[in-house]
């Protein structure tokens, strides 16, 4: 299914801003029942057909993805909702992301018939998975998977973003690798600790800080710093009842938003992921939180194991 898109701003912002706002953390539902990155960004696959649905356990197949249109100049948004009959175990995943993509969320949803459509920005405690410009694959250590639940409809968000000064088209959605339910050991779930009291002044500098304290123990083996074009550096780090450890350090391209592997770090009961997010801003205007690629955000995504539900204290 083709449908052209336009600026469809909106609604959404207020539901995204509401759920950061406690404790500066979203998290992404798993199953509670040990994640590290490997690998590269890509817009093409072996084995996978978004008809046929994933089927081909250890290869890549297509999980869920959407047809879209965009005129020049402008960014929208473009959703796909897919039902799933059987209980799956993804081991990996990878963002099929042609130009034109600013960023893929994968999310549980419910309520509307599958199929593809014209949306709004959405984020929310539901999410799978999620994917920026130039992201790697994810690959989760032997014996850790994230669960889709048989009978789960999943949400591709789609936010597109034509920079051009002509049409843009493509198929952008998120790609997998499966395993059977008997090489799992634990279930993973995804994360966003981060804030969004973010107010860049014009032609200035900002760094602000989040954090989410962990309500039980779980294991963590890699971050994924998410900002948008204003972003320059991100720190990610662990402050336990041992001391503090860093776990990510470094410069902020936009272009280049890498999965990076650490050690595999048990976190517990009351500990802390501190996220620390730096911008500069080259306009005149003061640049604000947002969903926009002229806003910006303060994201770490954190893979952890096992699922806790609740995401932060």
């Amino acid at each position: 299914m083709v449908a052209s898109l336009h600026s469809v701003r909106a609604a959404g912002f207020s539901l995204l801003v509401f759920l950061v706002g406690c404790g500066g953390a979203v998290v992404v539902d798993g199953e509670p029942d040990d994640t590290s990155s490997t690998g590269s960004s890509s817009s093409s696959s072996s084995n996978s057909s978004s008809s046929g649905g994933p089927d081909i356990p250890g290869e890549w197949t297509t999980l869920i993805d959407g047809t879209w249109e965009l005129a020049a100049g402008t960014e929208g948004y473009w959703c796909a909702r897919k039902t799933f009959p059987e209980d799956l175990y993804i081991k990996a995943f990878r963002a099929l992301a042609p130009p034109g993509t600013h960023h893929t969320l994968l999310l549980r949803d419910g309520g509307q018939p599958d199929g593809e459509q014209a949306c709004g920005p959405t984020l929310g405690s539901n999410m799978f998975y999620a994917s920026g410009v130039g992201t790697d694959d994810l690959v989760f250590p032997d014996g850790i998977a994230v669960k889709i639940p048989a009978g789960t409809q999943l949400q591709l968000n789609l936010h597109l973003f034509n920079t051009s000064t002509s049409p843009l088209s493509g198929v952008s959605g998120t790609l997998v690798k499966l395993v059977p339910a008997s090489e799992v050991k634990q279930s993973a779930e995804m994360i966003l600790p981060g804030t969004a009291s973010i107010s860049v002044p014009p032609f200035g500098t900002q760094t602000v800080e989040g954090d989410c304290a962990f309500p039980a123990a779980s294991t963590i083996s890699t971050v994924w710093p998410h900002m948008h074009k204003y972003g320059t550096h991100m720190k990610v780090t662990y402050e336990g009842a041992g001391g503090s450890k860093v776990l990510h350090d470094g410069a902020f391209t936009f272009g280049e938003q890498k999965n990076y592997a650490i050690e595999p770090l048990l976190v517990g009961p009351g500990e802390v992921i501190r996220i620390e997010c730096s911008y500069k801003n080259t306009t005149g205007q003061t640049i604000n939180w947002g969903d926009s690629s002229e806003a910006e955000m303060c994201f770490a995504g954190i893979y952890r194991y096992p699922a806790l539900k609740q995401a932060c204290q």
